[in-house]
């Protein structure tokens, strides 16, 4: 059965919240399902949220990826939109990021934070630098303006959603899906939203630098697996470089001179050169090899606009089914 707006809500220990965010949402969008996910909590989320009106599922291995993967394989929607439990995120946006998915044509609409009120709210000022840190230098590496890159507010398509292979495990998820978003020419929109700090005794799960090491390490990752040209030439380029500036001195000193005093020199900057031109051949076949990749992910895309149609269809007709049995 497939829904027409689905909010998806991953927790871990958020009893003091949940119900509020459960309700704000109930209001905000009537038509919705809201599903809570509970990821081994070891308070009352999951009994607070059921009482709240959600439908609540479990996922037992641990980490945010890991409860967004089960999120996306199990529900069909036409619009799907994700916030976290912890009641930071307004509700009342939520209607106009669906409408941007349902008849804007949108694949993710991102709750840009960063744009209102996240710098004055948020008392932790590492993450303040680490967001910024980490959109300037996604734009920069891939040409993109997305406003605010590690925000859990989204909306989704069903294109997105079931073309999206979820592979991180941690809080890295919101960086990972916004690079394949603008990596698969996807349509990505912005809507400002408030942002408020989490309520006396609501505790963070987001470590600042475990957390954000694993964040940039996804962007190199991602940089590496999306523009392969692009880091091994650079890879290329700078091994290229200083290979030179060591061999430029051994050259000069040997047409001087006509000897070569400094071998192991010599020998450590031939295999630099080596080194660097493997790299450069290493970026142009996994470059042909994305391009190849990318166009098997047209096809994959085709296949499930396919399916989606197909569930449309299976709806009208269960709905066209009931209305002729009240009849």
């Amino acid at each position: 059965m497939k829904d027409k707006i689905a909010v998806l809500i991953p927790c871990y220990n958020e009893g003091k919240t949940i119900e509020k965010v459960v309700r704000d949402f109930k209001r905000a969008l009537p038509e919705a399902t809201i599903y809570v996910y509970d990821n081994n909590s070891t308070d009352d989320t999951a009994e607070l949220a059921r009482r709240a009106g959600a439908v609540v599922r479990q996922e037992r291995m641990q980490g945010k990826g890991s409860v967004i993967r089960r999120m996306f394989r199990e529900i069909d929607a036409d619009c799907y939109v994700m916030t976290d439990g912890d009641d930071t995120y307004p509700a009342e946006c939520a209607p106009e990021m669906v409408r941007l998915v349902l008849t804007e044509q949108a694949d993710m609409v991102v709750g840009d934070r960063l744009s209102s009120t996240y710098f004055t709210e948020n008392k932790r000022p590492f993450h303040n630098f680490g967001n910024e840190l980490v959109r300037r230098s996604i734009n920069r590496l891939f040409g993109s303006d997305i406003k605010d890159i590690m925000t859990g507010y989204r909306a989704f398509s069903y294109a997105f959603v079931k073309t999206y292979p979820v592979l991180a495990k941690g809080f890295e998820i919101e960086t990972d899906m916004t690079i394949h978003a603008i990596t698969r020419n996807m349509l990505v929109r912005n809507v400002v939203v408030d942002y408020r700090d989490r309520p006396s005794g609501s505790v963070s799960k987001l470590n600042t630098y475990k957390d954000g090491a694993k964040v940039l390490l996804t962007i190199a990752r991602m940089y590496r697996n999306y523009k392969p040209f692009a880091f091994f030439g650079l890879l290329s380029l700078l091994l290229l470089i200083v290979s030179l500036l060591f061999f430029i001195p051994v050259l000069m000193e040997y047409f001087a001179t006509g000897l070569v005093p400094r071998f192991p020199t010599l020998i450590v900057c031939m295999f630099g050169l080596m080194a660097s031109l493997q790299l450069f051949v290493a970026g142009l076949i996994l470059s042909t090899l994305q391009e190849r990749d990318k166009r098997r992910f047209e096809f994959q895309l085709q296949q499930v606009s396919d399916q989606y149609r197909h569930l449309c269809a299976q709806d009208g007709e269960n709905k066209d089914g009931r209305l002729s049995s009240a009849s």
